[in-house]
Parts: structure tokens; C-alpha cells; sequence
């Protein structure tokens, strides 16, 4: 199954509506993401607490000024805290919401206080929770649940403390209510836009690194995958977190005899068979099965022993010889056996043997195999 069907984007929200999905995109846009938030806050913090002026030029100075100015302090150090936090530390995602969350919080709702103190100028309070919800929705990286959350609740505060304050009347209250919500509709539709077009090209990349790391015909990994996945220097580190590591190179035996015979219609199928009996009797997310070439499969197991992959190449081979394949055209089975070369060796960099020095081996067992009859295993440790 492709990712683009198990991809779906909720048509409301604009996220993907699979939570896995939705996890490995957030995570895959994490390193840009959190520099985002950082430079947000900073920039929003500087402004905010730069139109502490406004409130020098109303009030004057004196007690309401030193109240406003305080509460745009703590604006400014829990947004500066949560700035240091998306540029010091390694935040996982639900912490990098979290903080998003607070420092809006605290921001509009300081707004709020601001508003009290200077209850005769709602037009222009209006216009500034406006630009500030803007910079909610579109600027701000959250979840979008928690920006409407955010957004309405804020503007439905704000609307309350106008009715309060009595100084507007009720047309002024109406039309300044409608041109928030409007704001809000807008802004929701646009921060879903984003969701969606982000989340729509993060699927095609997706989808390009599937198709020129998969085989077409059986879905298994191909061997630019092992090259540039398994065998680099990076994923050599990463196997060595594992104390051992065994493969098993596989090969269809007389598979040039069903093309001849059936025709290479057939012979696809007798190749999908083996790939999908192979995927699945190893690990999910562990092993790797790759298709090394036209009838011959190799997977990859960190972790196993020599035993291990014996075992897995024995159960491979009686299940396959059992089973048949039924041709393209579903008017007969085709039967047919596979041989088996298995090696093993030591996962560490400097005292084990490299990945592509057990793959040779496991190559020259499996002729071994071929030469000795076919539908047999032959297995090496290797030092």
C-alpha cells in the first residue's frame, strides 16, 4: 500500500488524519520548525513589548503605565524563555506545542489587561487583536485545534470585556464582533491552506524517496537502498548498536526454466510470491529485504545470530517449496524451490566484518547451495 493511501489529509483541519502519519511529518519538519518558533517569538516579543510607548503616550506615567509595562515583561520573559528553549534545546514536538501555547497565552491575555486600562480605544485594540491573531494562525507553529482554541477564546474574551467597559454602543460592538470572526474565519482557512500544501508536498517527497528506493515489481527495497542506506558509514554505526548481525541471500532455483515455460508474466508472479512470503516472516521496521537482483533477495537482520538466520532461511525454504503460485492468469500453479546462502558475523566496526564482506559470503554459500542440489541451506560464521 502506498503512503499517499494511508496519507489522507482531514479536510478540516488540513493535517494528515493518520496520528502516524501525522507524527513522522512533524518530526521530519522539526529541525525547521523549532528555529521558526524561536525567531517568532523574538520578533513578536520585540514589538510587543516596543508598543509599551502607546501606553506612556495614554496613560502617562505613573501607576497604570507600571502595570501595563509589567505585564508586558512577563510577555516578553516567558516568550524569551520559550525563544531559549527553541534555540538551546532539542524540544520534541508535544514540548515545542506546549511552549507555542504558553507564550500566546500569556501574550493575549496581557492583551486583555491592556484593554482594561485603556477602555477608550477598542477600535484600535481591535485592529491589534486582529494583526495578533493573524500571526496565531499563520506565523506561529501549534496544532490547529490549539490555535482556534487559542484564537476564539481569546476573541470571545475580548468581545465580552468591550461589552463591560459599556463605552461602545451595540452597532460598534456588532460590527467590531463580525470583524473578528471574520478574521478568525480567514485565518483559519489560510492556516489550514498551509497544513494541507505543506503536508501535500512532504507526501510527494515521500512518495519520490519510495519510488527510487523500492522495487516496482515486488515493493521490497532495491539495491540503491543498500548502498545508500545500509551500507554507508552512518548505517554501519547504526548496526553496531546491535551486537551481531546475520543475512540470508535468497535465489528462486530454475527460474530461467518457468520464463521459458509460462512466460515471464508467471515468472513476476512466482518473484511477488517469494517477496511477500520473505516480508513476511522477518521484522517490520528491523530487517531489511531487498531485491538484489532479478530473482535473488537478500534481507538484512541486525541483531541475529548465525542460528537465527538458519532458521529464518530453513522456514523460508519449506514454506516456499510447499506453496504454489497460481500464473497471471490464474489457469495453473507453478511450484518451485529457492537455495539459501546465510552468514553472520560481529556488528562492531573494527573487530566485525563489514556489511558487504557477509553479503559476499552469503553470495558464495548460496552457489554452494545451487551447486549441492538447490532447496538447501549453507551457512557460515564469519569472523
Amino acid at each position: 500500500m502506498s503512503f499517499s493511501s494511508l496519507a489522507q489529509i482531514a479536510p478540516l483541519t488540513g493535517e494528515f488524519a493518520s496520528p502516524g502519519s501525522e507524527t513522522a511529518f512533524l518530526h521530519h519538519q522539526q529541525p525547521q520548525t523549532q528555529p521558526l518558533l524561536g525567531f517568532t517569538l523574538a520578533f513578536c516579543t520585540l514589538f510587543y513589548v516596543a508598543f509599551a510607548v502607546t501606553d506612556l503616550a495614554a496613560l502617562g506615567f505613573g501607576e497604570a503605565f507600571l502595570t501595563l509595562f509589567s505585564a508586558r515583561m512577563v510577555v516578553a520573559l516567558t516568550a524569551g524563555a520559550c525563544t531559549w528553549l527553541a534555540y538551546r534545546r532539542p524540544l520534541t514536538v508535544p514540548a515545542m506545542r506546549l511552549a507555542a501555547s504558553v507564550a500566546e497565552a500569556v501574550a493575549l491575555g496581557c492583551f486583555m489587561i491592556i484593554a482594561i486600562y485603556r477602555p477608550a480605544e477598542f477600535h484600535w485594540h481591535a485592529m491589534s487583536l486582529a494583526i495578533m491573531l493573524m500571526v496565531v494562525y499563520l506565523y506561529i507553529p501549534n496544532s490547529f485545534v490549539n490555535t482556534l482554541l487559542l484564537a476564539f477564546s481569546s476573541t470571545a474574551v475580548f468581545v465580552a470585556i468591550a461589552l463591560g467597559q459599556g463605552r461602545m454602543n451595540f452597532t460598534d460592538v456588532v460590527t467590531m464582533s463580525m470583524l473578528l470572526f471574520l478574521t478568525n474565519a480567514f485565518g483559519a482557512l489560510a492556516a489550514r491552506r498551509f497544513n494541507r500544501i505543506s503536508r501535500e508536498e512532504y507526501r510527494a517527497q515521500v512518495e519520490l524517496r519510495h519510488a527510487a528506493e523500492r522495487d516496482h515489481l515486488t515493493g521490497c527495497h532495491n539495491r540503491r537502498y543498500l548502498h545508500e542506506k545500509l551500507m554507508t558509514p552512518l548505517a554501519q554505526q547504526a548496526l553496531c548498536q546491535h551486537a551481531r548481525v546475520a543475512v540470508v541471500l535468497c535465489d528462486i532455483d530454475n527460474f530461467k526454466h518457468i520464463n521459458d515455460s509460462h512466460g515471464h508474466a508467471d515468472g513476476d508472479e512466482v518473484i511477488r510470491s517469494f517477496a511477500r512470503l520473505l516480508a513476511a516472516m522477518t521484522r517490520e521496521g528491523l530487517d531489511s529485504v531487498i531485491r538484489y537482483g532479478g530473482e535473488e533477495f537478500l534481507a538484512v537482520l541486525p541483531g541475529a545470530t548465525l542460528d537465527e538466520g538458519i532458521a529464518l532461511a530453513e522456514r523460508l525454504r519449506s514454506r516456499f517449496a510447499a506453496a504454489a503460485t497460481l500464473s497471471a492468469y490464474g489457469q495453473e500453479h507453478i511450484r518451485t524451490t529457492a537455495s539459501f546462502g546465510v552468514a553472520a558475523g560481529a556488528a562492531d566496526m573494527e573487530d566485525g566484518p563489514a556489511l558487504r564482506d557477509l553479503i559476499a559470503a552469503a553470495d558464495k554459500l548460496m552457489y554452494e547451495a545451487k551447486r549441492g542440489g538447490r532447496d538447501c541451506v549453507r551457512a557460515m560464521q564469519v569472523l
